[in-house]
Order: C-alpha cells, then structure tokens, then sequence
C-alpha cells in the first residue's frame, strides 16, 4: 500500500480545518490550502475553538495539542500546498462546479503519487473524477461533524478506484483514530446522511410550512425519541453554510418550493447576518449554552 506521510486539505473551513488538525494530532504533517488570507486566519481562530474540546471531551493534554500545532502550516498557493502530499483530502463548499473547477486545476499541479479523496456529503465521485486526471487513486472519504468525538469514516470509491488506494484510505482512517466505514458500492449521502438528511428536511419542512417553531420541532423529536438534539441543533453543528448550499440543490433540483423559500430564509436571516451555526456562536439557537441543553427545555 501508498504510505501517507504528508497530507494537504483544501478547504479551512469547519470541517476541513477539523480533518487537518485530527491528522496532526495523530503524527502525520498537514498543509491546509484555502483561497485567501482571510480564510485562513478563520481557520487558526476554528482550530483554537476545537482545543478546549479535545481536553474536556478526550483529556488530551496542552503539551500534546501544541505539539500537534506545531505539525500544520498553512497556505493560499494550491501548487505549494501540495508540494510533496502524499494525500489531498478536499472539503471545499458542496457545489458540483466549484468541485470540478478545483480538480481540474490540482490535476496540473499534484505530484503523480497524490490520491486525491473528497469529502462532499452529498455528490457521487464518480461525477468528480473524470477531473482528477488520476480517477485510479480517486475515491470519497467521508467525516461527520465534532470529528473527535463522532469519529467516523465513511470510505466510497468509484468502479475505477484502485482496490490498494481505497485499503490505503482504510488504514489511513484508522492511524487518526477514526473507524472506518466502507460502502461497497456509490450512494448519495453515503450511510449517514441517507439516514440523517430525511429527518433534517423534514424538520425544515414543518418550519417552512409553519406547522411549528424551531424549538417546537426539536423538542418534539427529542421527546420522541430520547435523543440530545433535535433536527435544528444538529443543523448549527453541520454548519449552516454546507445545509445552504446541500438544499439550495436539492430545491432546484425538485422545484420544491417550500424547500426554496428555506433557503431563501436561510441566507437572508442567517448566513448574510454571520450566523453560521456553533462555529461562529450563533445559528438556530445561540452558543455555547444553546437553550435546547436547559434543563427546562423538555418541560
């Protein structure tokens, strides 16, 4: 199998930012590649957010998460980011054209040894890798939000990624403490957000019809079925930036206008005001002391 020592992730943005600093903590040296300064100042103020997590959610010690800083660096050149990578992982915004655009310019520049793995909930790779140039060492590999603590790893290849590249992402998957969940075939939305993504529209369909308010619907689901969080605090912790562009899609694509007039409300009242959900302190609810986690919430 490929040895994976260096790795670049394109994209500083929640998730991406918690994928290059999980991959440090577990040894490996990490470049994190996005478009602008700007960007990447957000990305070194999200990771000094995630810190306080590590030590209360895992007790991993100050010292040890330093150390783990130390092994990043940061860039807005894609040439110089992937200088040597051994591994790019890709979790720009989940916009098909933006995708395509974004690997068509890598192919030009990353080493022949680089596999290439996308990280998009929701888009097939398949309909990405005609533009990687190297469809052979390109499959999807797949994390939840809070990746410390939901540590999970789905692993999707396309019918031309090499078997030995997709056992390399396995293993890969299991050096930064995750566990690997492989699918044995494409399916939009992998395992978990198949599952998730109905009970989120749904909730976003009750709000937008105006069946019930937001904290309505989440104590409802939560009541129902014993869970922590309803749909809308899981939708702050997915980030309101990636629910806007997954259902700006899936509403053109359905002319599903309910769905559309959501969107609409999202980025009108919320994305455009900088609400973007836990990472920026406020999305649905307001954090870090969100009131769906009162004790009187479900009374």
């Amino acid at each position: 199998m490929t040895t994976i020592k260096k790795i670049t992730v394109a994209g500083s943005g929640v998730l991406g930012s918690q994928i290059a600093f999980q991959s440090a903590l577990h040894g490996y040296d990490v470049t994190i590649y996005d478009i602008n300064a700007e960007a990447i100042e957000k990305s070194k103020k999200l990771i000094d957010t995630f810190l306080p997590r590590y030590k209360s959610d895992l007790q991993i010690s100050s010292e040890k998460l330093e150390k783990a800083y130390q092994k990043l660096q940061f860039s807005i050149s894609l040439q110089e980011a992937v200088f040597e990578a051994d591994l790019l992982i890709e979790a720009i915004p989940e916009s098909i054209g933006i995708k395509k655009e974004f690997y068509r310019n890598l192919s030009k520049i990353a080493p022949e040894k680089t596999i290439f793995a996308t990280n998009t909930s929701t888009l097939l790779p398949s309909l990405l890798m005609d533009e990687t140039g190297r469809p052979e060492k390109f499959l999807a590999l797949h994390f939840a939000n809070e990746i410390w603590k939901h540590n999970t790893a789905e692993i999707m290849g396309t019918e031309k990624t090499s078997p030995e590249v997709f056992e390399t992402l396995v293993e890969f998957a299991k050096s930064i403490g995750m566990i690997p969940l492989p699918l044995k075939k494409e399916q939009p939305g992998y395992i978990l957000n198949t599952l998730l993504v109905p009970l989120l529209s749904s909730g976003i369909l009750l709000y937008a019809k105006g069946v019930a308010d937001i904290e309505t619907i989440d104590k409802t689901w939560m009541l129902g079925t014993g869970s922590p969080i309803g749909p809308f605090g899981i939708l702050d912790v997915v980030g309101l930036g990636t629910v806007y562009h997954i259902f700006k899609t899936e509403a053109e694509r359905t002319g599903n206008e309910e769905k559309m007039k959501f969107v609409n409300v999202l980025k009108n009242q919320f994305i455009d005001a900088g609400k973007l959900g836990v990472s920026s302190g406020e999305g649905f609810y307001k954090y870090p002391n969100p009131t769906f986690q009162g004790k009187d919430f479900l009374k």
